[in-house]
């Protein structure tokens, strides 16, 4: 697949020539950084758009720039509340979009969060796989008929997913030592092995599934960075980059960081990202390389039975809570 786009690329130019008008899209983490910009641009362009943020007060404030594009051009934007940490709330989320029962074209699991400190959610999971990972997953496949034929699935993942595999044994952290950095690579490789398994159940309605890297950007996911430890990763990633010959990494602009995921939930060929990550509006390589700086997608990322075997253990993990959705 040929691509007219580039890591440079912004959201606004990979829509340049769409009319979103009559389409419906769900964005996760709606109220800042990419997923402010991913549905700023869906309603530029006539969209309507339904965006969970975990403040509702809060994110009234910070919404502005999408009300007002959505004004200009047709577009749509409402917010419902959504703690991803919390099944109760996934739940009460997803009951209030299957009462109302309009279908969703796509649907973009944005929301994250980035190398916490050790702690759990609500129901006991490690705080990044229950927020990046298991409340999507508990999400999305409670709102599945509402994606329409042919619609697509967007999960955010990371170059972080290069840092490590998921662990089926101890996903909590239970029985080994916490590390923020692995934690949260091992919660966005189970982003990738996510897209990767809910394409396959879903392409007989003509779904397809991708996960997405959307590019290092200066965003509120890294306030649990010191400056000074902020600093020391950027150093860290460029000096990893060119032991391996490659050129330095570059920070995108937010608009940049949201263009991969506008091109796959609007522009790209389902078929040929379905089951893919993506990175720079266009399917990443397979760099098995250990460099975790590296660009590329590790091959567990993608592994068809790892994949299988994650969604099993996610259907137990969240059934013993009494609360599969």
């Amino acid at each position: 697949m040929t691509s007219k786009f580039n890591a440079k690329s912004t959201a606004d130019q990979v829509l340049s020539a769409v009319n979103l008008k009559g389409k419906r899209f769900l964005i996760t983490g709606a109220s800042s950084g990419i997923g402010l910009e991913t549905a700023r641009s869906l309603v530029a362009h006539g969209a309507s758009v339904v965006g969970t943020v975990r403040d509702l007060v809060k994110a009234e404030t910070s919404i502005a720039s999408v009300l007002n594009a959505a004004a200009q051009e047709g577009g749509s934007l409402e917010l419902l509340e959504l703690d991803l940490a919390s099944l109760q709330s996934v739940r009460a989320c997803a009951d209030i979009l299957l009462a109302d029962g309009r279908q969703l074209d796509a649907i973009i699991a944005n929301a994250g969060v980035m190398a916490t400190p050790f702690g759990r959610t609500i129901d006991g999971f490690e705080v990044q796989f229950g927020t990046n990972y298991l409340g999507h997953f508990a999400l999305i496949n409670r709102i599945e008929p509402l994606l329409a034929d042919n619609g697509r699935l967007v999960v955010l993942s990371s170059q972080a997913h290069r840092a490590a595999d998921v662990d089926l044994v101890d996903p909590n952290f239970e029985h080994q030592e916490y590390d923020p950095f692995v934690a949260y690579g091992r919660s966005k490789t189970a982003a990738s092995l996510f897209a990767v398994e809910f394409d396959k159940r879903h392409r007989n309605r003509g779904i397809r599934a991708a996960s997405v890297m959307p590019g290092n950007s200066a965003t509120d996911l890294s306030r649990h960075f010191s400056q000074e430890g902020l600093q020391g990763l950027l150093e860290n990633v460029g000096k990893a980059r060119a032991e391996a010959g490659l050129p330095p990494a570059e920070l995108k602009e937010i608009a940049q960081a949201a263009a991969t995921s506008v091109w796959a939930a609007v522009v790209a060929d389902k078929d040929e990202i379905g089951g893919r990550y993506l990175e720079d509006c266009a399917v990443a390589p397979i760099d098995d390389t250990p460099n975790p700086f590296a660009d590329g997608v590790r091959s567990y990322a993608l592994d068809a039975n790892k994949a299988e075997q994650l969604w099993a253990k996610s259907e137990e993990m969240i059934g013993a809570k009494g609360a599969y959705l």
